[in-house]
């Protein structure tokens, strides 16, 4: 999985998932993208920035989304099995939490389920 966070039309930061190299289960994409872009901007609040993902977020990177004050999350492909932005759930526009956020699912669809099965297709055959 691939993630970048744009602000004011830059993208601050990108990240992928880190999670087999580093034994980390924090280590989605959105998370060490969201961590550098954090690191760049010098806060925490990540206000007025967009996270681009290849993958719908699970609800540990939805929660990290709602935490930072991302203003919105735009994601290629749903996940059936973890998807937390309309899949599963929804905790992008949850009523009870103190931050929501714009989704915007299915770009490029297609060709980010594809790019993600043939990556997991050959990890298996490794």
């Amino acid at each position: 999985m691939g993630a970048v966070v744009v602000y004011d039309g830059r993208i601050l930061a990108a990240g992928h998932n880190q999670r087999e190299a580093s034994q980390d289960f924090s280590t989605h994409a959105e998370f060490v993208a969201m961590r550098r872009a954090a690191e760049a901007l010098g806060s925490w609040r990540l206000v007025g920035c967009t996270v681009y993902v290849t993958l719908e977020p699970c609800a540990m990177c939805a929660g990290a989304m709602i935490n930072a004050r991302i203003a919105r999350c735009v994601y290629g492909a749903s996940d059936p099995k973890g998807g937390f932005c309309g899949t599963l759930g929804n905790l992008a526009d949850h009523a009870g939490l103190n931050h929501r956020f714009e989704v915007t699912g299915g770009v490029c669809e297609q060709a980010s389920a594809e790019l993600l099965t043939r990556f997991f297709r050959a990890l298996r055959r490794r």
